[in-house]
């Protein structure tokens, strides 16, 4: 029997734009491991290399914007049902990503805006940012920015509305923005809120804030929405569904040495017995 004769499951597929991480806690290897625990497939082009730990991103190596094009070009025989961009590094592939994007009419595009390492490395220039805002912003389904890449995207001075407003008036759908980073007036520093804006209603869930510091958890969160988005969930079921995923990637995180924990997307696969874990629950 031939092989496409067989029952196979579908798999929603996902194409990935965004940069590279040797260490697997963010990057396109996050990527594709949220996704494929979401049950979706990821396909993957590189936006940029880059050289890190779990301390902090010491460079940055754009991909060449050609090789990306035909990299997409390549992948006809794929439904494509949702796109995830992460890390573009410069105005070059930014413009790779804009028409990869194009090129894909009413496919979903979740944007995690990948602007500053976790430990504290610039990644984007103003250049850069006013660019994006441009160029890739009125394509977005849905944006998913920390507060402080919230802030940075906008001109606004005011609070985190108001730059959301901002933003869905250049064109962006939807913006979930996250509380990881810091905490928003009102919620309390035990917890993080995530608040989801779209044109016809604004909703917060609220999650135990989880000791430590995490490389990826962004990557994490973008994914997993955007597989679920590519499965057929609504997008409040995504949003929801996508961030029990990630707290559990968290919360079941490993830390190789003293710096960021990384998240274990796969954490249900089996460990090895001397380096056993506790399973913890997400909260109800």
């Amino acid at each position: 029997m031939a092989m496409r004769d067989r029952m196979t499951p579908h798999l929603p597929v996902v194409l990935v734009l965004a940069g590279h991480d040797s260490t697997g806690g963010a990057g396109l290897i996050a990527d594709a491991e949220a996704i494929a625990a979401c049950g979706g497939w990821a396909l993957t082009i590189p936006t940029a290399m880059t050289v890190q730990n779990c301390r902090d991103v010491q460079a940055v190596m754009p991909c060449d914007p050609h090789t990306m094009r035909a990299m997409a070009a390549a992948l006809g025989e794929f439904e494509i049902a949702a796109i995830k961009v992460g890390l573009v590094a410069d105005l070059a592939t930014l413009d790779a990503v804009t028409d990869i994007v194009r090129g894909l009419p009413g496919v979903p595009l979740v944007v995690d805006p990948v602007l500053r390492a976790g430990g504290g490395q610039e990644l984007s220039t103003a250049e850069l940012v006013d660019a994006f805002r441009e160029r890739l912003l009125p394509l977005v389904d849905i944006l998913t920015p920390n507060r402080d890449e919230l802030a940075r995207l906008s001109v606004q001075l005011g609070g985190d509305t108001g730059r959301v407003v901002e933003l869905m008036t250049l064109g962006c759908q939807a913006v979930l923005v996250t509380g990881t980073d810091a905490p928003a007036a009102g919620i309390p520093s035990d917890r993080v809120a995530h608040t989801l804006h779209t044109p016809d209603q604004c909703r917060q869930w609220s999650w135990p804030r989880l000791p430590g510091r995490y490389h990826g958890s962004g990557c994490t969160l973008a994914s997993a929405l955007a597989a679920r988005l590519a499965a057929g969930e609504s997008l409040v079921t995504a949003c929801e569904q996508a961030q029990a995923f990630t707290w559990n990637a968290l919360a079941h995180a490993w830390q190789p040495g003293v710096d960021q924990a990384l998240p274990r997307r796969l954490w249900r696969l089996p460990v090895t017995p001397e380096k056993g874990v506790d399973e913890a629950a997400a909260p109800g």
